[in-house]
């Protein structure tokens, strides 16, 4: 990487080296916090972008995904897509090296079907997959996707925008609905199980609803997510009522599963989730996972629990929980950020990234980023998180972040506190 060929960011006085990678790019933003827009060898960082920000997008409305050199920091469109949500972008993400950029499009309307496709930069060829991606594999030869038609239901932005009619209800735990496989290799897609089959191994207690919550609503995938060794998934369910009545926290329960859709197991239960809690993520094990959860009833706090739903407690039990917290290798220490309307925040709109350690129990805040857009969007659809993510050599942290009221991406080096 050649940083200086990006402006840095000074204000605040960060405690990292940090660069804005798209000054002159408005409505840039990566994906989430559990996959890096920086590609594998560290060449390029890959985005997508809105082209307005003072609205919500329409159905069929297009976006760019864009890559930029890291190298000498130019940047390119090297493609339009109308598969793409408000929060999560197209689901821009590499998969086993630099000629793998992946990202979603929709097949030829009307069927608002999204598919995956692989790009590769060097040659400018890209293939269409047989199905969608949420999260490639660490290796990248797999990628996991729940219906991203779907998501929109229980939130907007997590999936892509398509005509209300589109939007297909779940009626209880179905057999058509479930979490979706791909193959990069062979763009070949399946289902490898659906919410009726883990309905069915889990069985009435665990799943946690009553016979009447099933007649009036359904059951709905929301984040899919790989262990990094690609041997386990994630899969947050949500119950949504039919008639589209709030559901307190959206209902949610954290299931896991093998990589072949068996061994369904009850990471966090409805109830636990229930005392309030968000952000899961897998810690470098690959067999624990990492939220915000107020277990205790005194507020959020960093917890761990194993897939299995065992060993549940408090990482630490004084520092609060907060963002998108995730777990650096070294099992000591936690990267997270803020909500711009949550505790930690700044009245003038601005947020921390922080870097919690959790043996010395201490709390640094290594760069102070405003985070507020010029228009929220009637359900804060158009926030800006930071969504902090490690890039592959857990040197480089790759964030969000408010530039003049437009989104804008933010890389900083954190070889000074590591």
């Amino acid at each position: 990487m050649q940083l200086d060929a990006f402006p840095a960011y000074t204000d605040f006085g960060p405690a990292v080296p940090v660069h804005c990678l798209t000054p002159d790019l408005p409505g840039c933003f990566h994906r989430f916090f559990d996959t890096s827009p920086i590609s594998p060898s560290g060449r390029y960082c890959a985005v997508t972008r809105l082209r307005t920000e003072d609205r919500l997008p329409a159905p069929g409305e297009m976006a760019e995904v864009v890559l930029i050199d890291l190298i000498d920091g130019s940047h390119r469109v090297v493609a339009e897509t109308a598969c793409f949500g408000t929060q999560l972008g197209a689901q821009v993400q590499w998969g086993a090296d630099d000629s793998q950029l992946i990202y979603n499009e929709l097949c030829e309307q009307p069927a608002w079907t999204p598919r995956a496709v692989v790009f590769d930069p060097a040659t400018g060829t890209r293939r269409a997959l047989g199905g969608p991606v949420y999260m490639a594999s660490r290796g990248g030869s797999r990628l996991a996707s729940p219906c991203l038609l779907r998501t929109e239901l229980t939130q907007e932005g997590y999936g892509f925008s398509a005509p209300g009619p589109r939007l297909p209800l779940n009626h209880g735990a179905v057999s058509y609905d479930g979490v979706t496989l791909t193959e990069v290799a062979s763009g070949a897609a399946s289902q490898v199980v659906s919410i009726a089959e883990i309905a069915q191994q889990l069985g009435p207690d665990k799943l946690e609803l009553s016979d009447e919550q099933l007649a009036t609503g359904g059951l709905y995938g929301f984040h899919v997510k790989w262990n990094p060794q690609g041997t386990r998934l994630m899969y947050v369910l949500r119950y949504r009522r039919h008639d589209g009545k709030p559901v307190p926290g959206r209902g949610p329960q954290m299931i896991t599963m093998k990589a072949d859709g068996s061994d369904v197991q009850v990471a966090l239960s409805r109830a636990d989730w229930s005392k309030g809690g968000h952000h899961p993520d897998w810690c470098p094990d690959g067999e624990h996972i990492i939220m915000n959860l107020n277990l205790a009833g005194d507020g959020l706090r960093f917890v761990q629990v194993r897939y299995d739903g065992t060993d549940l407690r408090a990482l630490h039990d004084t520092i609060p929980g907060s963002g998108h917290p995730t777990m650096h290798p070294d099992g000591r220490h936690v990267l997270t950020d803020e909500y711009t309307n949550a505790q930690l925040a700044y009245p003038d709109g601005s947020v921390p990234i922080r870097w919690v350690d959790l043996e010395a129990g201490t709390d640094q805040e290594l760069v102070r980023i405003p985070s507020a857009p010029a228009f929220f969007g009637p359900q804060r659809q158009l926030r800006i998180d930071p969504h902090p993510a490690w890039d592959r050599s857990f040197r480089y942290v790759t964030f969000n972040g408010s530039r003049n009221g437009s989104r804008a991406v933010y890389l900083a080096d954190l070889s000074s506190v590591l």
